[in-house]
């Protein structure tokens, strides 16, 4: 029997669909008409935090083709809640048509971001897009606890969930 082994790109790949997949469901299970809701004042509405979701599935393609990202040329938020989930799954469609391409030396070049408070380095792609993924899941956690605030049963994440029990 031959074993085959995984690249750190099929890994990723394997990775960005499942937290697609994971992310999604969330966001389906939230209620638009509570979009604007606001748990606190420093804190994000459920449209913006939703937003910065959509805006890490589209962060790839910049990632892989540009020499710095500096947050200027970020597409404007959309309005309406049904926008914002057909957005997300557009720019996860379109992520996954450019990672089908990425070659080992892209994923290995370097850019420059921030990486801290007014703050650039430098970075290797890859590294820069298991980041964005990991800032994704961070989010995404975030946006879990409002679903409960907005009164909506929230799905099983990476185990069961009060709402969606394995037993």
């Amino acid at each position: 029997m031959t074993q085959q082994t995984m690249t750190e790109i099929d890994s990723y790949r394997n990775t960005f669909e499942n937290e697609y997949q994971t992310t999604r469901k969330l966001l389906h299970a939230y209620p638009g008409a509570k979009a604007d809701m606001k748990p606190a004042e420093k804190m994000k509405s459920a449209k913006e935090l939703a937003w910065m979701l959509a805006l890490n599935q589209m962060v790839v393609t910049p990632a892989l083709e540009m020499e710095k990202l500096d947050g200027s040329g970020l597409p404007k938020p959309v309005e309406k809640w049904e926008e914002i989930l057909a957005t997300f799954d557009k720019a996860h469609k379109d992520t996954n048509a450019r990672l089908a391409r990425i070659t080992d030396q892209e994923w290995n070049g370097t850019l420059q971001l921030p990486t801290g408070p007014k703050q650039m380095g430098t970075m290797r792609r890859g590294d820069a897009l298991w980041f964005f993924l990991h800032d994704t899941i961070h989010h995404r956690g975030q946006f879990s606890t409002y679903l409960r605030l907005a009164g909506a049963k929230v799905p099983s994440i990476y185990g069961p969930s009060a709402d969606e029990p394995w037993a």
